[in-house]
């Protein structure tokens, strides 16, 4: 299987990389490749898009980056699909980080955290799984992931996928059809991040 893993200058983009190659992605017949390309979209088996910062930020690099028409035409075609942190909130219609429309891959509005404190968000905190995301297949009864954020996805954007408290519940992994993403860093989330990341490519290498 070959991986691509989308520079399109997101910050968190090296650590991404050190931990997809940690959960296998780039052994055992497996390739991982970092590119900021379009082109190479097109012999990926599976694409990741990394994300760190302000939603507006995030979504003009993206935009500028020439990956949108590549991106869509992967989901398009059922290929396997992997959004972190604000490469989560992307994929929605919109947030209220700010006024720029995200690319609606997921129908809903990013929100941000209120009456609750600190924010963001900068801690250890439970996923309790809903449904059936390959993401959270086999994990611990209670798992930890680490979260640094001010906004998120509200319950039900997709009937698969985890939940966590902070304030509120709140949906920290979604899941839909060939799409999967997820709120909080797997690539900071030591054991239970590369665990989430080897479920992603067994489940890649699968379908």
């Amino acid at each position: 299987m070959k991986t691509l893993l989308i520079d399109y200058g997101s910050g968190n983009l090296r650590s991404c990389a050190k931990s997809l190659e940690a959960a296998g992605f780039n052994a055992g017949g497996n390739a991982l490749i970092v590119s900021s390309d379009p082109r190479d979209v097109a012999a990926a088996n599976a694409l990741v898009l990394p994300g760190q910062g302000h939603f507006r930020q995030v979504m003009e690099s993206f935009l500028a980056s020439g990956f949108e028409d590549a991106l869509r035409e992967h989901i398009a075609l059922g290929k396997a699909f992997l959004g972190i942190c604000v490469g989560m909130q992307i994929l929605f219609d919109s947030s209220a980080e700010a006024d720029l429309a995200g690319l609606g891959v997921i129908a809903g509005r990013i929100e941000r955290f209120a009456k609750v404190s600190p924010v963001p968000q900068m801690q250890w905190n439970t996923l309790s799984p809903i449904g059936d995301s390959p993401l959270m297949r086999g994990l611990p009864e209670t798992s930890f992931a680490y979260f640094v954020h001010s906004y998120y996805a509200p319950v039900g954007v997709t009937p698969d996928g985890a939940i966590t408290e902070y304030g509120r519940p709140f949906q920290s992994v979604v899941s839909q059809g060939n799409v999967h993403a997820t709120q909080f860093h797997p690539e900071k989330s030591q054991r239970l991040g590369l665990q989430m990341l080897g479920n992603f490519r067994d489940w890649a290498v699968s379908n």
